[in-house]
């Protein structure tokens, strides 16, 4: 089985098979990965991490991202260390030289084995890695442009859902011996412990009530970092309260920055459960654990949906489907339109009438909601 990247690939001066089995043969004990993005792109991340795990049982793992991210990473088995990236125009902040100095001269003191640059296409990543002067070097680089000297790279991906492009990084490492069923089969990762559920059914007591028939919920995510990405909130409050006038327990959920949306479903499905702003990561992991259906935008949790087997209904809007829909269209059904704007990548649409937004109707997901609850039973 030959690597998928263009061969020969230049980068140390030879081929990327033999850069590779040059690392098979010398001892791999530490590597970094750089990965400095929001929570969805973090799980999406997470099957590459633990197949990189798999590749090296024995080495640490270092993940570098943006500063949020040192908490989730504590959970995620196939870390072992967190570093924070200073601000820097990679996340859209100013940086500090002597901030900037400090973490490159830390990050060289490690004297990694194995740097990944799993952020994106390397126009400005890959810079960043390569400062860290790692033994070998893994990067995507843009398509048409040759791999930055230094490193062993493979053109971005311009095809498939971000955990599979993420994952053909690791076939530049190929003849260390990874089963192509094996690398398969690995899945999301966003653990849930038991101090998590306990959490949760304090919340929902102190709301005064728990969810009646110990059946589970529906959980109803209507927020998003991006407009651009948000189905109108009124059509969420009408979800929201048809499927609690069928008899379902109803669970909104959303970051504080979002009250006014889960407000206004609040004022229309007066039984709704608002945990609105009083979950942290791992509380909202349990909240949709234990949902037999999550109706949200295409966000992060539609991510956790898919690392905890719940089935979604994803309203997606103005982002790229194939790239950032579940895996498991059965589990997790996908609704989309195609205006000729569509993908985008601006916060706040552009357009006059937010299309791919709008298409979407408010029957159209109930139809689907109850065909998801439906296969539950």
């Amino acid at each position: 089985m030959g690597s998928l990247a263009p061969d020969p690939i230049h980068g140390l001066g030879q081929p990327a098979q033999e850069q590779a089995s040059g690392m098979a043969r010398e001892a791999v004990s530490r590597i970094a990965v750089l990965r400095a993005l929001s929570l969805g792109d973090m799980v999406c991340a997470t099957r590459a991490l633990n197949a990189l795990r798999a590749k090296f049982p024995q080495a640490t793992i270092t993940l570098v991202g943006q500063a949020w991210a040192a908490g989730w990473a504590s959970r995620i088995e196939a870390i072992d260390e967190f570093i924070a990236l200073p601000p820097h125009p990679l996340t859209g902040e100013a940086s500090s030289p002597d901030a900037w100095q400090a973490f490159i001269s830390r990050m060289r003191e490690m004297r990694f084995d194995l740097a990944l640059q799993m952020h994106g296409s390397g126009s400005i990543s890959n810079g960043i890695v390569l400062q860290w002067r790692a033994r070998h070097t893994l990067v995507f680089h843009e398509p048409q442009v040759a791999p930055p000297a230094g490193a062993c790279g493979m053109p971005w991906p311009d095809r498939g859902s971000e955990p599979l492009r993420l994952l053909r990084l690791l076939r530049l490492i190929e003849p260390l011996g990874m089963p192509e069923e094996a690398m398969g089969a690995i899945s999301l990762s966003h653990p849930v412990t038991d101090d998590d559920r306990f959490k949760l059914a304090a919340l929902l007591e102190a709301c005064g009530r728990a969810p009646g028939r110990g059946t589970g919920w529906v959980c109803v995510h209507p927020g998003s970092k991006w407009r651009s990405r948000r189905w109108p909130v009124a059509r969420f409050a009408q979800v929201a309260r048809e499927l609690s006038e069928r008899g379902h327990d109803i669970l909104l959920t959303g970051a504080q920055a979002e009250r006014p949306l889960i407000e206004e479903i609040s004022r229309q499905v007066p039984h709704a459960i608002n945990l609105c702003g009083r979950t942290d990561l791992w509380t909202l992991g349990a909240a949709i654990e234990g949902a037999r259906l999550l109706v949200c935008n295409d966000t992060g949790v539609s991510h956790i949906a898919a690392a905890l087997g719940v089935p979604s209904v994803v309203i997606s809007c103005g982002s790229e489907v194939a790239r950032w829909s579940p895996a498991d269209p059965l589990r997790h059904r996908v609704l989309w339109s195609a205006p000729p704007c569509r993908p985008c990548m601006g916060s706040e649409c552009s357009q006059p009438v937010h299309r791919c937004a709008q298409d979407i109707s408010v029957e159209q997901v109930l139809a689907t909601a109850e065909e998801a609850l439906l296969a539950r039973r």
